[in-house]
């Protein structure tokens, strides 16, 4: 038995965001939203579509949920950090809150939005590897109003195996965290909804179509972070021979700016389609074209 790789956004959002996943993940956001009140019901906006997914223009690669109070919930996989990150989370959710209203309407039809997202990086300083942002007053902490919070689980800060978990957040996290390393769906597991995940993600219940999508975008993820780690590795080398600060920061833009051609290259080459390039590399799809071009590609 073989599992994909949930931490890739393809494979995240058909176990969580398929037609068939409404109750894996009502009880993935049960385990770890930390909610007044369990979730009842929800409905899971805009499901895994294998067409939609292979172009992407259409779809957005994150998974979104309506609950039944008419709250909204926005889940992500994030494996590689980039600049601005943090400040991208916070947009969207912002900008998910504000759009629930037209001109006319009144500001009490506002829903909460909540934005659950998953990182294989570490984005704080603290040991936790589950963090939840709300808006409160600086010095007494008394909460302005709880319709928008941003929670967010780091994957390298957890580090119980999946045998050793004990509740049900500590295993679903093991299973976005390990289940590529898996060969069988462990004996400690009794959730229902977990195992339906286990079964979801089990590559023979995939289609051909859909092993190609998970097996390009694996490659394309891995492409780009061993070209951003050689591109900090040439850059501080770099740097150190010319041995001043000015030739540090030289160096790694350097690194940086051949890290971003060997990736355009190598991911074009892959088979990508150019637009998805470009949102990876902060450049329009017609200047990827015109790189492509003066590489005689």
């Amino acid at each position: 038995m073989r599992f994909l790789n949930i931490q890739t956004d393809y494979a995240f959002k058909k176990v969580f965001g398929s037609r068939q996943s409404k109750n894996i993940l009502k009880s993935f956001l049960n385990a770890t939203l930390e909610l007044p009140l369990p979730i009842e019901d929800l409905t899971i906006e805009d499901p895994y579509n294998v067409p939609k997914l292979i172009g992407m223009k259409e779809s957005a690669v994150d998974v979104k949920a309506t609950l039944s109070d008419k709250s909204m919930v926005i889940i992500e996989m994030q494996i590689l950090n980039h600049d601005g990150f943090e400040s991208r989370i916070l947009y969207n959710t912002a900008k998910n809150y504000a759009n629930q209203l037209d001109r006319s309407d009144k500001y009490l039809l506002l829903n909460p939005v909540i934005a659950l997202t998953i990182v294989n990086f570490e984005m704080f300083e603290f040991e936790k590897y589950k963090s939840i942002f709300k808006l409160i007053e600086k010095t007494n902490f008394t909460e302005y109003k709880d319709d928008i919070q941003l929670i967010f689980i780091e994957l390298p800060k957890f580090t119980k195996p999946i045998d050793e978990c004990e509740t049900i957040e500590e295993k679903w996290i093991a299973f976005i965290k390990e289940a590529r390393d898996l060969s069988m769906i462990p004996a400690s597991i009794k959730d229902t909804d977990l195992k339906s995940a286990f079964e979801m993600a089990n590559t023979a219940s995939l289609t051909k179509e859909e092993l190609d999508i998970q097996e390009k975008r694996e490659e394309f993820l891995f492409i780009q972070k061993s070209s951003i780690e050689k591109a900090k590795r040439e850059g501080r080398e770099e740097g150190i021979e010319q041995g001043i600060e000015q030739g540090i920061e030289q160096g790694i833009e350097q690194g940086r700016q051949k890290e971003r051609e060997e990736l355009i290259i190598n991911a074009y080459r892959n088979g990508t389609p150019t637009h998805i390039i470009g949102s990876f590399v902060n450049m329009s799809q017609e200047e990827i074209l015109e790189f492509l071009s003066k590489k005689n590609l």
